[in-house]
């Protein structure tokens, strides 16, 4: 009071600002500062590395270099998403608008997935609606009278109803996890997990025993082409539900905050519908009118 009457303007502490990623609140935005992260520079090193070992693996050498290059992705990819993870967890920097980037991010990468399956749909429907002829196909029949194919309502549909029935278990994690019921939900994925490795083994089965190769003409190209991206794209999100099933055990879902899982679901759900398409363009019509391998 004597600093006031004298003409002194009292000395006030400015108030603590909270860390930008503090937990329950305080944040001055609603955006995600980065930190500073060696993942990008591991990443384009790792990236280097596998296309300069696969250059060089196609000229006949390069077959550790290639190795090399693979492992080094893996281990990129671990430690980038334990990072995000981490950001996610423990210092609660994914705010609400932050989800939204990650959702479109989501959204698009899942779109030009739409778009790398259509490229083989293209091929595949371009090449049975108009075939060529040629000296083992003269009549320029579809699919090749040479070609024994696969039928569609024996193997490719229990196939089917498996990953139909992941899609349901999937759903049932979804609800559980909004409900708080992360014991149902842990159950779910699990099942979802094995459903997904259960179709893996069926396409493996199916491979071994189709009666023709990759190299006997434009029908197998296009089946394995399109049929074996999917395969890969179901034991990737397998791999991703593993670590959303890891993860849900651990307690890193909330019914507030769960979009790890949600894009696991997106994926998985994309997969679904994909092999949807593939059943009914490739194996049912696609292959009607040849002779069916039972």
């Amino acid at each position: 009071m004597a600093d006031i009457t004298h003409g002194q303007v009292p000395h006030v502490e400015p108030p603590a600002q909270p860390h930008a990623h503090a937990a329950g609140g305080g944040i001055p935005h609603p955006y995600h500062l980065l930190k500073p992260s060696p993942w990008p520079l591991l990443g384009a090193f790792a990236g280097g590395l596998l296309a300069t070992g696969l250059v060089v693996y196609m000229h006949g050498g390069g077959k550790l270099l290639m190795i090399l290059g693979v492992l080094a992705i893996l281990g990129v990819m671990f430690g980038w998403w334990r990072a995000v993870i981490h950001e996610a967890v423990t210092e609660k920097a994914h705010t609400p608008v932050v989800k939204i980037g990650l959702r479109y991010g989501m959204a698009l990468f899942i779109a030009s997935e739409v778009m790398f399956f259509a490229a083989f749909f293209w091929a595949f429907f371009d090449a049975a609606l108009f075939p060529k002829a040629s000296p083992l196909n003269p009549d320029a029949h579809w699919p090749p009278p040479t070609i024994e194919v696969i039928s569609a309502f024996h193997m490719p549909l229990m196939m089917t109803l498996t990953l139909l029935l992941s899609g349901v278990t999937v759903t049932w994690a979804h609800h559980a996890i909004i409900e708080g019921k992360n014991r149902d939900a842990a159950k779910a994925l699990g099942l979802t997990v094995l459903l997904g490795v259960l179709f893996t083994f069926f396409q493996i089965y199916e491979y071994v025993h189709a009666t023709f190769k990759f190299t006997d003409g434009i029908f197998p190209s296009t089946f394995y082409m399109a049929t074996g991206f999917h395969g890969f794209h179901v034991f990737v999100g397998t791999v991703f539900l593993i670590v959303c099933w890891i993860r849900t055990i651990k307690g890193h879902f909330t019914p507030q905050s769960h979009f790890g899982f949600e894009a696991a679901a997106w994926y998985w759900h994309f997969v679904d519908v994909v092999w949807l398409f593939l059943f009914v363009s490739v194996y049912w019509w696609g292959s009607h009118g040849g002779t069916v391998a039972h």
